[in-house]
This record gives C-alpha cells, sequence and structure tokens, in this order.
C-alpha cells in the first residue's frame, strides 16, 4: 500500500512541476505575455498563480481519495 502510494505521490508531483515549470518558463523568457490581462483586468501573471494554488489544493484532495484506506482497526488491536 505505502509502494502504491509513494507512486501516485510521485505522479502527482511530476504534473505539478510541469504546471510550475510553465509558470517559471513563461516569466523568465516571456515577460511581456504576463502582463496581459485575459479576465477582468487580472494579468497572467496572478491568473497563473492562483491557479496553481488551486491546482495544488485540487491535487492534495485528490491524493487524499486515492489513498486512503478502508480498513478500520477493531478496538481489540494493538499497534507497537
Amino acid at each position: 500500500m505505502q509502494t502504491r502510494n509513494a507512486r501516485i505521490g510521485l505522479i502527482m508531483f511530476v504534473i505539478y512541476t510541469g504546471f510550475y515549470s510553465g509558470f517559471v518558463f513563461l516569466n523568465a523568457f516571456y515577460p511581456k505575455l504576463m502582463e496581459i490581462t485575459p479576465i477582468g483586468g487580472i494579468n497572467l501573471a496572478i491568473l497563473y498563480g492562483m491557479v496553481l494554488i488551486l491546482a495544488a489544493f485540487v491535487m492534495s484532495l485528490i491524493y487524499g481519495y486515492l489513498c486512503r484506506t478502508n480498513e478500520t482497526p477493531s478496538s481489540g488491536e494493538t499497534h507497537s
């Protein structure tokens, strides 16, 4: 079970790293692009940053759902 959870975590880490790398790449090589205001006067840099935060939150919920266990220890068991 722990190996499966670690694999899921690594896959999600790689996905998020790709999103974040896109943000860094745009800021480093196309800073003028980050100045455009696609929605309600908010520039792309702020919008992309908010999406990164939201993506991290959603991915954490997905990870928690995928890695949950349905096992509940009985009251007589002891763990050392």
